[in-house]
């Protein structure tokens, strides 16, 4: 499809909304309807609700400098609230489909870089600083001009390859593929299944959720994702029932014994802002909150242009609407997510789930946070869907996404490898930073070869010098005397 086309395909002149809350959200406008926001919400919320069970055994598995743990049921509920905040917000304000939650990755950093060198309340604080500071990049207008700044092409590619990374997400969260421990003195990372080879109901549920996905997808039928993802929970809970099943991972389908589970807030505020300064040097202080500055920037921007592309939300410069506010609540998000001792919260690639089903506004947000916020009291019901039944979706969302490889221009040099590297890096690493800095560096290092050094835009060199620190940060600490 030409980029003509994609732009015919976007209503320009739709009839006004029925009501004021269509209006609001420009449901109409956009060519949705209330029923495609609403499946969107569901199918964005099933898809990474694993974040209430993964967050807090990410950040509760990891001690402080002291030896201090936090607790899992506090964590559930710190994370569902910010994620239920923050996407509503996110709705509201941006009005885009794009839900926030606990930054998988961040809190890695978090959990294990940051917490061992000082006091979990430090260490948050960090994440206070990290998402202030992101807010300051948006109010000065830095963030938002960088994002302008970006080729169109990469752009593009940046979308394609987050929709393979999210593919893979899916097949290795599913056990479909599995990495080859170091121990098995092999040059090959990932095989198929634990041993080599399909094995367990878990993985054939996963494999009738994505015959059952593709098929519903290849009818046209409404709901698609949204459909398998509700039928394979069923079928897992049937099969647990029955079956001697060893392990689902993070999540059992079995129905709980109790549906409801007071919340408990017991880490809201707790944090130290500049305590972190004390417990380290202040060079380490600032590499650390360099290291989340840069992975929460390109992460966001890479899955903002992602999911607005994949919803045909872009405008003919291959701009996101609302930029500005988008990109500002995301910052708020990290702040939010720090002081509620959650770690840094983040725009979802998930989101392309609830894209894939039709959502195209806001309003999905709505669903998707105030599902987020049920599970505050209902999580022993609301996370029963494994991943097995949730990432088929995962991988109907990447081939949906992959389908805009085909308006790069693979003729240009100075355009393809910058843009095959982003696609290529992004699933290779595990990392949306990583691709979008290779694609940066690449770019810029071939225009200068080429001699049209002066069609780089000014802060794509700049961007491109703090991914050579990012890509160099070993080296960079060794030299400081900080490692």
């Amino acid at each position: 499809m030409s980029e003509a086309q994609q732009a015919a395909d976007r209503p320009s002149a739709a009839p006004p909304g029925a009501n004021s809350l269509d209006r609001f959200f420009s449901i109409t406008a956009r060519g949705s309807t209330f029923a495609r926001e609403i499946r969107g919400g569901f199918a964005t919320f099933f898809t990474m609700a694993y974040i209430l069970v993964l967050n807090p055994i990410i950040l509760g598995s990891a001690k402080d400098k002291f030896g201090h743990q936090l607790d899992g049921a506090e964590l559930v509920t710190a994370t569902a609230l910010v994620a239920a905040v923050m996407t509503i917000i996110m709705g509201v304000g941006g009005n885009l489909p794009l839900a926030l939650a606990a930054g998988l990755g961040l809190n890695a950093v978090v959990a294990f870089q940051i917490a061992p060198l000082m006091s979990w309340a430090d260490a948050m604080g960090l994440v206070v600083l990290e998402g202030l500071l992101i807010c300051v990049l948006v109010v000065t207008g830095l963030r938002e001009a960088v994002m302008h700044a970006i080729p169109q092409s990469l752009k593009q590619a940046i979308s394609v390859g987050i929709g393979l990374f999210i593919a893979f997400i899916g097949f290795v969260d599913a056990g479909f593929v599995s990495r080859i421990p170091d121990a098995a003195n092999t040059t090959v990372p990932v095989q198929l299944g634990a041993t080599g080879a399909l094995s367990g109901w878990p993985l054939l549920v996963f494999c009738l959720g994505v015959l059952l996905t593709i098929g519903l997808l290849a009818r046209k039928v409404r709901g698609a994702i949204l459909i398998s993802i509700l039928v394979m929970t069923v079928l897992a809970i049937a099969i647990d029932s029955v079956a001697d099943i060893k392990s689902w991972g993070l999540t059992t389908p079995k129905l709980p014994d109790d549906i409801v589970a007071a919340p408990e807030f017991g880490l809201l505020g707790n944090f130290s802002l500049f305590g972190a300064f004390g417990e380290t040097t202040v060079i380490t202080v600032v590499l650390l909150i360099f290291t989340l500055i840069l992975s929460d920037f390109f992460d966001t921007m890479g899955t903002v242009v992602g999911i607005s592309a994949e919803a045909r939300l872009l405008d003919e410069r291959g701009r996101v609407p609302n930029l500005g506010r988008v990109l500002l609540i995301d910052g708020a998000a990290a702040v939010a997510g720090g002081a509620s001792s959650s770690s840094s919260a983040t725009s979802y690639i998930e989101s392309a789930a609830g894209v894939g089903e039709g959502a195209r506004t806001g309003f999905a947000n709505l669903v998707t946070g105030g599902l987020f916020a049920c599970a505050l009291f209902l999580t022993p019901l609301l996370t029963i869907v494994p991943m097995q039944a949730a990432a088929p979706a995962l991988v109907a969302v990447g081939f949906l996404m992959m389908t805009q490889v085909k308006h790069i221009d693979w003729d240009r040099y100075e355009i393809a490898i910058p843009a095959f590297l982003t696609i290529a890096v992004m699933p290779f690493t595990y990392s949306i930073t990583n691709g979008i800095g290779a694609g940066f560096v690449a770019y810029v290092l071939i225009k200068t070869v080429l001699g049209r050094a002066r069609q780089v835009h000014w802060l794509l060199w700049g961007t491109s010098a703090l991914f050579l620190v990012y890509f160099a940060i070993d080296p960079v600490e060794q030299l400081l005397g900080t490692k």
